[in-house]
């Protein structure tokens, strides 16, 4: 089987093979933000009209598929901005990574030396070993929360500061008269304020500072309203918005797909940093999973898609690796490169990226900054 592809000038050329990507999407990874649903309209706020996409075997039942971009020098890498948590590519558990990336180096419109392809998650792509044309390089951990039993004996497990540090701080706002709440919002037309508060917790902290926040007539606005308005109409959208009395403190933005919830963006107001919001507000939200799940719902596992920080860890122990993986057209290429740029560490990407939180701080799960591969 080969590799065909198709030039994407705009992002509703991607609309022709969305069902197919959608049925592949399904049997690899069944992630939300894998599906057509998500990528469409990062496609539409952040495409630049030189994607391609790519289908191995039959177009309408591809074994493997991948959204690619023309870089320097000859590299082509997966799409990636920074809203995405792992690159456009998807293949079939057990088909080796690295023959079907030399496939699409083959494939792709000259002149093509390498081809990246950008945070893997190990756990549906098993990292292969290093040969002569393939290159695997580090990216981040990335960490989850499984639900499983009940609630109580996953909250006894966590540390004991966690525990009593929130219970100090429910308490420091009890006798300050404040009440707390949380709401989950689902209906599309949730989706215009919630981006209004979200976008105000933003504001209120470096993103503010950095000009990055959410807001109407930026790219990522757009994406964002598209993107969260389709997973609401489909019921699988879940906008968390915490409460101090009727002020909106801390939001998580999630989706759904399969037996996963994907926390996409967390953001609290820096003005009540001192009581964790998001911390609270964190506790009520898995608290509540628990008990869905209980009840027979869905949703069995928690995932975050970040880079693994000390907050993550209260959370849980369990983390796995992303990776990025280069395949060169020949050999000498890979060679050449190595001997030129010895150790050398991922190129920043040049999508659109939100720069990283200060230290500590609870920013955005998705992944700030994507970066590739270094090319040849």
């Amino acid at each position: 089987m080969t590799w065909t592809i198709h030039p994407l000038p705009r992002a509703d050329a991607f609309a022709p093979h969305a069902a197919a990507w959608d049925h592949l999407q399904a049997r690899v990874a069944d992630l939300p933000f894998l599906e057509s649903g998500f990528l469409q309209p990062l496609l539409a706020a952040f495409g630049t009209g030189r994607e391609h996409l790519a289908l191995h075997g039959t177009p309408g039942a591809p074994t493997a598929a991948a959204i690619v971009v023309k870089g320097g020098r000859g590299q082509w890498t997966t799409f990636q901005p920074s809203q995405l948590p792992l690159g456009a590519w998807l293949s079939e558990a057990g088909a080796p990574l690295a023959p079907l990336a030399a496939g699409l180096v083959r494939a792709l419109p000259q002149p093509a030396l390498a081809v990246g392809l950008t945070q893997l998650d190990s756990l549906f792509h098993p990292r292969p070993a290093d040969g002569p044309r393939w290159r695997g390089q580090d990216y981040i951990d990335t960490a989850w929360v499984d639900i499983d039993g009940p609630f109580e004996a996953y909250w006894e497990a966590r540390g004991k500061n966690l525990r009593q540090n929130l219970r100090k701080q429910q308490k420091k706002l009890e006798a300050t008269g404040i009440q707390t709440r949380m709401e989950c919002l689902t209906s599309p037309d949730d989706v215009v304020p919630a981006l209004a508060h979200y976008g105000r917790l933003e504001a209120s902290g470096w993103k503010g500072g950095e000009g990055t926040a959410i807001a109407p007539g930026h790219p990522q606005y757009a994406f964002y309203l598209a993107m969260l308005q389709h997973f609401c109409r489909q019921g699988r959208a879940r906008l968390y918005q915490y409460r101090f009395n009727d002020e909106v403190v801390a939001m998580d933005l999630c989706i759904l797909a399969g037996d996963r919830i994907v926390i996409l963006k967390t953001a609290y107001d820096e003005a009540h940093k001192a009581v964790s919001p998001s911390t609270l507000m964190r506790q009520q939200q898995f608290e509540q999973l628990f008990a869905d799940a209980a009840a027979g719902g869905p949703v069995r596992r928690i995932e975050f898609y970040g880079k693994v920080m000390e907050w993550h860890t209260r959370w849980t122990s369990t983390a796995r690796p992303l990776y990025h993986g280069t395949c060169y057209r020949w050999a000498l290429i890979k060679s050449l490169h190595l001997l030129l740029h010895p150790g050398q560490n991922p190129a920043p990407h040049t999508a659109p990226a939100t720069p990283a939180g200060p230290p500590g701080s609870e920013r955005d799960a998705t992944p700030a900054g994507a970066s590739t591969p270094t090319a040849p």
